[in-house]
This record gives C-alpha cells, structure tokens and sequence, in this order.
C-alpha cells in the first residue's frame, strides 16, 4: 500500500512539474499539440537536424527556424471547441 501512494504521489510532482506528461483531464488535441511543440523545440536545439531539414527543402537554416517557430503557435490547428455543461 505504502509503494502505491509513493508513485502517486511521484506521478502528480512530474505532472506539476512537466506540462507535457498530461493529467487525467488533458485532452487528446492537448496532448497532440505538446508532442508537436515538443518535436519542433527539438528539431531547434539540435543543429544536425536544422542542417538535414535546411538541405531537404533547399532553404536557409533560418528560414527552417523561423517556420518551426511559426508552427509552434498552433501545431495542430484551431482548438475544438468545448461544450457547454
């Protein structure tokens, strides 16, 4: 009993500390739209990946930084909208 509480209670530090491990309520375009950031935050920070992304589509490295951050905004498009209760 006392093991289970200790991961309960691990898991709601992480979930307090970190937006994107999610919660019970996270929906799933919430969820989608942390994994995209998530994926360009990373494409960002590591450079080989900017310089194969720069080569595929024959643009400037900062164009490529530039349209990931663009599409950080919204990744997955408009949120849906929520019903009323």
């Amino acid at each position: 009993m006392g093991d289970r509480y200790n991961i309960h209670s691990q898991l709601e530090h992480l979930q307090s500390k970190y937006i994107g491990t999610g919660h019970a309520d996270t929906t799933m375009y919430e969820w989608l739209t942390n994994q995209h950031r998530d994926s360009f935050a990373s494409y960002m920070g590591h450079f080989d990946m900017l310089n194969y992304f720069a080569l595929c589509e024959n643009e400037a490295k900062a164009r490529i930084r530039f349209n990931l951050m663009e599409r950080m905004l919204q990744p997955c498009g408009q949120p849906p909208e929520k019903p009323e209760e």
